[in-house]
């Protein structure tokens, strides 16, 4: 059994309720939610000429590989409607890999961990809720500490 981190963000129609689309379909096609982090409102990181996004971590269990979950998530974005730009636009649903057990996989459409978990604030703070104490599996560090290194002054408020 593989035990997954994902970011789920959406700032595009019913933000709430395309979070909870997001969870229903990752439940019925990925594996079972142990864990959910409450949700955030948090300024666009990158592209900021955007509404806010509503975030949430989630922690999910699967039988699936690291590849095979990936591309059912992009299924999962396709059928919502997630139409893929230009980088950091406007989205109705993203869903990123952030932790895939404590593996470190590097592949063209894959980089697990997520490459910029520790420089962004919108991905530590419900990270840092759910598992102070998980370790990043490269710097060692665990994501209390990371949250408290993060120079990231975007901001992120707890909503439920």
């Amino acid at each position: 059994m593989n035990t997954i981190y994902l970011l789920l963000g959406s700032n595009m129609g019913n933000s709430k309720q395309q979070l909870l689309t997001a969870i229903d379909n990752i439940q019925s096609e990925i594996g079972a939610i142990i864990h959910k982090s409450s949700l955030y409102s948090t300024q666009a990181w990158g592209n900021t000429n955007q509404p806010d996004f509503l975030n949430q971590v989630v922690v999910v269990t699967t039988n699936f590989m690291a590849l095979e979950t990936l591309n059912i998530i992009l299924k999962i974005e396709t059928k919502m409607g997630r139409i893929r730009t230009i980088k950091n636009a406007p989205r109705v649903i993203d869903i990123d890999i952030l932790f895939f057990n404590s593996d470190v996989i590097s592949l063209d459409n894959l980089s697990v961990p997520h490459p910029e978990i520790e420089n962004r604030r919108f991905v530590l703070i419900p990270l840092n809720e759910l598992a102070p104490d998980l370790k990043h599996p490269v710097s060692k560090n665990s994501m209390h500490t990371l949250l408290l290194n993060c120079i990231d002054t975007l901001e992120v408020k707890k909503l439920y």
